[in-house]
């Protein structure tokens, strides 16, 4: 299995950038897909950006061209630059991944806003707040 832990997340005001690494240390091969998800209280866990298996990204619409969700296939560590942040993007944010052959698939069917089934690991989260 692998073992995802998140980190980099923080305040900032509006306008300003955070960079969220996720490192997976328990790599073994047979991950597939990894996204980045949030959960702001009492909303739904929302996926916001994926790679899918063939190295394709994938963008929920409210963060395209504000996030950027990268990998370091080498040191097995996914990150998601966020620039412009705005207050609707405070929430615990997640990073997921599966070993799943057709988490692809399953990803381009729901869409990535409506992915959580589709990933079976999971990070334990880190808050980032953005104040006006």
């Amino acid at each position: 299995q692998v073992d995802l832990a998140e980190s980099g997340g923080g305040s900032v005001q509006a306008g300003g950038s955070l960079r969220l690494s996720c490192a997976n240390s328990g790599y073994r091969g047979s991950t597939y897909c990894m996204a980045w998800f949030r959960q702001a209280p009492g909303k739904e866990r929302e996926g916001v950006a994926a790679i899918v298996t063939d190295g394709r990204l994938i963008y929920t619409d409210s963060v395209k061209g504000r996030f950027t969700i990268s990998q370091d296939s080498t040191k097995h560590t996914l990150y998601l630059q966020m620039n412009s942040l705005k207050p609707a993007d405070t929430a615990m944010y997640y990073c997921a991944a599966s070993g799943f052959p057709g988490c692809s698939e399953t990803i381009e069917n729901l869409g990535v806003a409506y992915s959580v089934r589709g990933f079976e690991y999971w990070g334990q989260g880190t808050q980032v707040t953005v104040s006006s």
